[in-house]
């Protein structure tokens, strides 16, 4: 799986990329998310790469409301 593809313009604006790590992950995301993922594993490429977004915790809120009101 290759993973040294440089960040475009647009995720550099939406995600925090401030160190190689952070990078990385963008790369491995994008890498997994070319592939046939099971539903599962998309959610959690998905979960992963949220935490690069500036403000990480709005997808984490949306995402638990989601359940919550499943559950309601």
């Amino acid at each position: 799986m290759k993973h040294t593809s440089r960040p475009t313009a647009a995720e550099k604006r939406k995600y925090v990329l401030r160190t190689a790590e952070d990078r990385e992950i963008l790369a491995k995301c994008k890498a997994l998310e070319a592939l046939r993922l099971s539903r599962s594993d998309k959610l959690t490429v998905k979960l992963i790469k949220s935490q690069l977004i500036r403000e990480w915790r709005n997808p984490l809120i949306k995402k638990l409301n989601q359940i919550a009101r499943k559950y309601k």
